[in-house]
């Protein structure tokens, strides 16, 4: 046990001091940047072997971290979840954010927690290594509802530029000059990924891959329909925003219908919680039988996976896709 604590503590310890060091190695990298870009011209074929090799170590860094995530599958899905989500991190930070959260809840489970919430220790360290990548699910979900609202208008916009002369990537192109983020950033990557080379179907494919949105997979479908068949896209965006409107409409409608649904499955989940917390200082004795006696804790596992259930059942009913 000493040795575990040992290496955990070493790891913490060099996780810290990376993290407080990456910012000024990452200025100072810049600086070298600039400088060596400066004197390129100047350089000797020994600097820009050099260089070279400096190049190659870079790219090294984090490459056994990539290969373990990447033989697990879960590189590319932790790099989309993050894209998705807007979030500055990269993919080895947020494993470790996971792996630190893990190593947190079960030592301080372990150290401070009564006995028989210590056996639990392992269960409460994976739920607490499961934040981060809650954190994370919800700003998505909260980017791709505000990018939804923002579409009916920029499809609007796109056919009114057209209809005024401009070309379709040219419409692309002044979308973020018009818009905030998301939409903007997103119809940004775009137009420039297509200016830098990259086909424009293979532009709007990534976007649809970006953005897992039903509204946006219909404009992808609709833009490269046309491209192929030829006909009025200005017409085609008007009545395809008109569409998202209504079906934007029909969401806040249902939400409001389900939100005594939701209210109630909240409730019905956070009132047994509540009852133990209350029975914790009311009757100590009796709540800890629970956690002791090897009947009471099947009985103290057979109700929470009875609350989880509930809460997954009515969490269907009252989520309707549109």
């Amino acid at each position: 046990m000493i040795y575990v604590v040992f290496t955990v503590v070493m790891w913490i310890g060099i996780t810290c001091l990376w993290l407080f060091a990456a910012p000024g190695r990452r200025v100072a990298d810049a600086a070298q940047v600039r400088a060596r870009l400066s004197v390129n011209a100047t350089a000797t074929p020994s600097k820009k072997a050099r260089r070279q090799r400096l190049v190659q170590e870079r790219q090294e860094v984090g490459q056994l971290l990539r290969r373990l995530l990447g033989r697990f599958d879960l590189l590319p899905k932790a790099e989309l979840l993050i894209e998705q989500a807007g979030l500055k991190w990269r993919p080895a930070r947020f494993i470790h954010g996971c792996m630190a959260a893990f190593l947190a809840g079960f030592f301080l489970t372990r150290l401070l927690a009564p006995a028989a919430v210590a056996r639990f220790a392992l269960v409460i360290g994976a739920a607490a290594a499961y934040l981060p990548v809650v954190y994370a699910k919800r700003k998505r979900t909260a980017r791709m509802r505000k990018f939804e609202e923002q579409l009916p208008e920029c499809l609007d916009f796109i056919a009114r530029s057209m209809r005024a002369g401009h070309a379709f990537p040219v419409s692309l192109e002044m979308i973020h000059r018009e818009f905030q983020q998301p939409l903007s950033g997103e119809f940004r990557r775009v137009s420039d990924e297509h200016s830098l080379g990259l086909p424009l179907d293979a532009a709007l494919l990534g976007l649809q891959a970006r953005v897992p949105s039903l509204d946006v997979h219909f404009f992808v479908s609709a833009v490269l329909l046309q491209r192929r068949t030829g006909g009025n896209l200005a017409e085609v965006l008007e009545k395809l925003a008109y569409i998202n409107r209504e079906r934007s409409k029909l969401r806040g409608r249902i939400r409001a219908v389900s939100a005594h649904g939701r209210m109630t499955g909240s409730a019905l989940s956070l009132i047994p919680l509540s009852v133990a917390l209350m029975m914790f200082f009311i009757n100590p004795e009796g709540i800890r039988f629970f956690f002791i006696d090897e009947t009471g804790q099947k009985m103290a596992a057979f109700a929470v996976g009875l609350q989880l259930a509930g809460y997954a059942i009515i969490n269907k009913i009252v989520k309707i896709e549109l």
